[in-house]
């Protein structure tokens, strides 16, 4: 994201706009990453909305997560918004709201035609972009497309088919937002130290 942030604001120096301009226009971390990634946010909307609209309820969830993660793969700042509870406001929190709501719908529609596990609840997917993120960072300099590889290992691990019984419930809505925020690694550190 820092690099996302950064180019914009060397945009905004070099379209000779002071960095104290940009602050006054952009007074939070909110409405900056508002700015920045509205396009993305609203790209991962659209997708949504075309992987509800398929006939076929698994190859929705699959263009949902392979497209969503292309869109990661190919801006690292937007795959930091879409790892982390980064700070949204006005419409582009409202079309994140909307993405969750469609992938929420996408879910139901391919457990209800038994092609998705049936112990997958919406905070699970959470899982698959963090992993994916994290599979980005990772090779996005060595080995661009890695990402697709690791995407198919997870996608074959939510095949109803493949199931097994989980050793561990799904986090709850709150404990996703923490976990998403960074607040569980910082009460981890202070717990240890």
């Amino acid at each position: 994201m820092a690099r996302r942030l950064c180019w914009f604001a060397r945009r905004a120096v070099n379209a000779r706009v002071s960095i104290g301009t940009l602050y006054n226009r952009f007074p939070t971390r909110g409405h900056l990453v508002d700015a920045v990634f509205a396009d993305r946010v609203a790209a991962s909307v659209r997708i949504a909305e075309v992987a509800l609209g398929m006939d076929d309820p698994w190859q929705a969830l699959v263009l949902l997560l392979e497209q969503t993660c292309e869109l990661q793969a190919a801006d690292l700042g937007y795959n930091d918004v879409v790892s982390r509870a980064l700070p949204l406001r006005g419409a582009a929190e409202q079309a994140r709201a909307r993405g969750y709501e469609l992938m929420q719908q996408v879910i139901v529609r391919a457990q209800e035609a038994a092609v998705l596990r049936a112990d997958i609840i919406l905070e699970d997917m959470a899982f698959v972009l963090w992993g994916h993120a994290r599979t980005v960072e990772a090779t996005a300099a060595v080995a661009p497309g890695a990402w697709r590889r690791h995407l198919a290992i997870m996608l074959d691990g939510l095949r109803a088919e493949a199931a097994h019984p989980l050793p561990e419930p799904p986090l709850r809505p709150d404990q996703a937002r923490r976990a998403l925020s960074g607040q569980c690694a910082a009460e981890h550190d202070e717990h240890r130290a």
